[in-house]
């Protein structure tokens, strides 16, 4: 520490600090800065007036202005319903079959429509609807309980395997697990699923099994999915003659299916959505189809 004294070039005062011969100078705040400052105080200082600031006790300053959040968020609260009122009426009392009919009405349910799939559905059916390994594709026309209005809206409503009371149910027995199909009567039964749909696609061994799989599908599988295997909307049981599968087609996930079973859920939403929102989302369904 040093004496405080002018330097010679700035013309400055120093502090009195001083590291290896430099000498620190007392450099005034720059008027800009000065300036800055003062004005975001006064700027504070108007806001903690006008607005709600300051928490005391179980409370808070209100500011002059009397400016309430809750308030505001519940104005907007409002509004949103009366808007979504009148839409609301619309596809809740309006046959789907003119909305469909409706651009109008379809437009609406294309922007609206998207954020209700892609928030409730779009986690097992995927964002394009296309669907997965466990879960069916909406975007064609293999519908497992039926692609019309009041089926795609029940399902919506009650789900599959679901907790509601007037859930539809559906299960693919184990037949390996349960003891009712040994492997090699298995494998036989897999072959002849795969002539259904596929019979260029059978190995000499395959086709070999034909005529034991042809009488193993009778008497265990075609109660479901019918004696020609085109599968039955009744129960929910999927068509074994197209190209559509769910689990997979080929010849081992067939064997896994006949082996362990499957017993797919599909959630209730008649708690979580209104009836306009299934209306809706019926709608935007069946148009993702159609635009495919």
């Amino acid at each position: 520490m040093t004496k405080p004294e002018r330097d010679p070039y700035t013309g400055l005062m120093t502090t009195g600090h001083e590291w290896n011969g430099i000498k620190e100078l007392m450099t005034p705040i720059p008027g800009l800065v000065k300036f800055f400052l003062t004005t975001t105080i006064l700027i504070a200082v108007l806001l903690w007036i006008l607005f709600p600031t300051w928490p005391y006790g179980p409370n808070y300053t209100k500011g002059v202005l009397g400016v309430d959040q809750r308030s505001l968020v519940q104005e907007v609260l409002v509004k949103a319903a009366s808007l979504r009122s009148v839409w609301e009426e619309q596809f809740t009392t309006t046959d789907m079959a003119i909305l469909e009919g409706d651009p109008d009405a379809m437009a609406f349910v294309r922007m609206h429509g998207e954020r209700l799939f892609e928030d409730n559905c779009s986690a097992c059916h995927g964002l394009d609807a296309a669907g997965g390994p466990g879960f069916p594709s909406l975007v064609d026309d293999q519908w497992l309980w039926g692609g019309d209005f009041e089926t795609i809206l029940e399902t919506l409503r009650v789900g599959i395997n679901a907790k509601h009371e007037d859930t539809r149910y559906a299960e693919m027995l184990a037949f390996g697990d349960e003891g009712m199909l040994s492997s090699a009567e298995r494998q036989a039964v897999t072959a002849y699923v795969i002539s259904l749909s596929r019979p260029d696609e059978l190995t000499e061994k395959q086709a070999g099994r034909l005529a034991e799989g042809t009488e193993l599908f009778a008497e265990n599988c075609a109660s479901c999915h019918g004696e020609d295997g085109a599968g039955s909307r009744d129960v929910g049981a999927p068509n074994l003659t197209d190209g559509f599968w769910i689990y997979g087609g080929d010849a081992n996930s067939i064997t896994a299916t006949l082996r362990h079973g499957r017993v797919g859920v599909m959630p209730y939403w008649e708690d979580r959505l209104t009836e306009a929102d299934r209306r809706l989302l019926t709608l935007y369904v069946r148009d993702l189809g159609a635009r495919d």
